[in-house]
């Protein structure tokens, strides 16, 4: 059975989660967003629901799974769907050459 990493949404970023709209499609997350929570053994996403339903810290809307691998399923209103973290591009150097824009 994989084992699930628990992302536990922060709370003022939890109530703009909450409100915003339902979009479909990969949801970008950020890091800064999340606690660390527990790991747990289950078969499937749908599984670590079930196991946390009934305990004092049950999963929320816009908690993150996180597998080994690094695939993300972020728990919304209707079910989990795919995520990723969210990576800022990268800084261009101040020693490159300024690039013509014609």
């Amino acid at each position: 059975m994989p084992a699930y990493q628990i992302h536990r949404l922060k709370d003022a970023p939890r109530q703009q989660f909450r409100w915003a709209p339902h979009t479909s499609g990969v949801m970008i997350v950020k890091p800064k967003d999340y606690q660390p929570g527990a790991a747990i053994e289950a078969a499937s996403p749908y599984a670590v629901w079930l196991a946390l339903r009934d305990t004092e810290e049950p999963l929320q809307v816009g908690d993150v799974l996180e597998l080994p691998g690094a695939e993300l399923r972020i728990f919304k209103y209707i079910g989990f769907e795919e995520a990723r973290w969210y990576v800022p591009e990268p800084v261009p150097h101040a020693d490159a050459p300024p690039m013509e824009v014609t």
